[in-house]
């Protein structure tokens, strides 16, 4: 009986989110109406007035085949501002006209005529993004007219374009530790899909499971498998790094030891030990010498602190080794 009402839980519960999956698509992309009583006239027609446009070589949404028009659309201008028969008529009344910018319709619909034909591939998952759900328009980062580049993005290079809404990640690519970026031997969107992930982590990446598995695609040496595994390396590696740019070495999120040290003790024992020993008393014996404390007697405790974790544990993504002479080793080290 407890399992059939979990089972019944769990479908009204899929039945709810799928229904609300499909208002929120219908809240991102709702296809702009035309000019009632409005008929297609022909891009040359456009070319009377928009003189310019017809000089437009770069845009390759006017030299796209027939076959390649989807849903009956007309291909050319009308193809995404709508039939203009009452635009002409009306001596350019752009309220009789699909239009776009500033003053033109809303992101959704905007959205609504891109995806007529831009719904598959990096596309398709458009409506769940979070672009898409901030009513981010197409046209914000795309420029359809006279633009030479390759996805007809509105700025060049690329980083410059999404630091315009993401200033504190591209402060962080100008810090000592980062990816190149910057330097132009990456771009954001090699880890970033700006237009929706299937994946159900944060941040739209190239993804559809685990954030390791993106990291893996140009890291592979770490990917194993390893006989001694290191847990946090296996769950995320953002545990322990920050892709956009940190202050410490290797986009680390804190420098050694004391990020090991959130998870791990230092090795007090044998710290102290070894600074008694430096200090005359054989496997370092008592603290005290006739009641008085033996000077520099931190000295293990200083040097466990000033030492990075690396220098022993080189391997600590994983390794095939253990970490010490026990068996209860760690497995990191070299």
């Amino acid at each position: 009986m407890i399992r059939k009402l979990l089972i019944l839980t769990v479908g009204i519960g899929l039945v709810i989110g799928c229904a609300q999956g499909l208002g929120k698509r219908a809240d991102v992309i709702k296809a702009p109406a035309a000019a009632p009583g409005a008929t297609y006239v022909g891009s040359e027609t456009c070319y009377d007035c928009h003189e310019d446009m017809a000089k437009d070589k770069h845009n390759v949404h006017m030299v796209i085949a027939d076959f390649e028009v989807v849903g009956g659309y007309k291909k050319g201008c009308e193809s995404c501002h709508g039939p203009g028969s009452l635009h002409v008529e009306g001596d350019g009344d752009t309220e009789k006209i699909i239009k776009f910018g500033e003053e033109g319709i809303p992101a959704e619909e905007v959205a609504g005529v891109c995806t007529t034909c831009h719904q598959i591939d990096e596309h398709m998952n458009w409506p769940g993004s979070t672009h898409a759900e901030r009513d981010v328009a197409c046209t914000e980062c795309h420029k359809v007219h006279h633009n030479s580049n390759k996805q007809l993005l509105a700025k060049a290079p690329e980083r410059e374009l999404c630091a315009e809404c993401h200033p504190d990640v591209n402060a962080q690519m100008y810090l000592m530790s980062h990816h190149p970026v910057k330097e132009g031997k990456m771009t954001c969107s090699d880890c970033h899909n700006p237009h929706g992930s299937g994946s159900l982590v944060e941040g739209m990446l190239r993804t559809d499971e685990r954030i390791n598995d993106l990291c893996l695609k140009c890291h592979t040496r770490y990917q194993g498998p390893f006989v001694f595994e290191h847990d946090p390396v296996v769950e995320d590696c953002l545990i322990c790094h920050d892709p956009h740019g940190t202050v410490a070495n290797n986009l680390l999120q804190q420098q050694e030891p004391f990020l090991c040290l959130q998870c791990h003790e230092a090795h007090f024992h044998a710290a102290r030990a070894s600074s008694l020993e430096a200090h005359g008393i054989p496997g370092g014996g008592s603290p005290y010498d006739n009641g008085r404390k033996l000077q520099g007697t931190n000295y293990g405790f200083q040097k466990s602190f000033m030492t990075k974790c690396t220098q022993c544990h080189q391997n600590i993504h994983g390794s095939d080794f253990t970490s010490q002479s026990v068996t209860s080793g760690h497995g990191l080290t070299r």
